[in-house]
């Protein structure tokens, strides 16, 4: 149930990194969303789970970084792919 935190997170993280070039509201949330809740995943099987001060950073915090840092990914391959052929960058 902690991963929420996480997905909650990247959510907001894919929203914010996606701001100015990024794939819509819709697109930086799904891809947000998913890097934040994939992420509250794995710190919650790795953690002992419980929702204690630090496991809630590290939620909020692992998931926030993750979902912003995959939707400028997702974001920038997309902008590139879309790209007429031959031209620069």
């Amino acid at each position: 149930m902690e991963w929420i935190l996480g997905l909650v997170a990247g959510l907001i993280g894919g929203n914010l990194a996606g701001a100015r070039n990024g794939l819509g509201v819709a697109g930086n949330s799904a891809v947000g969303a998913v890097g934040g809740g994939i992420t509250g995943a794995i710190i919650q099987a790795v953690t002992s789970g419980g929702l204690d001060f630090g496991q809630i950073l590290a939620q909020v915090a692992g998931g926030g970084v993750v979902g912003a840092v995959l939707t400028a990914l997702v974001a920038m391959v997309t902008h590139k792919s879309q790209r007429p052929p031959g031209t620069a960058h």
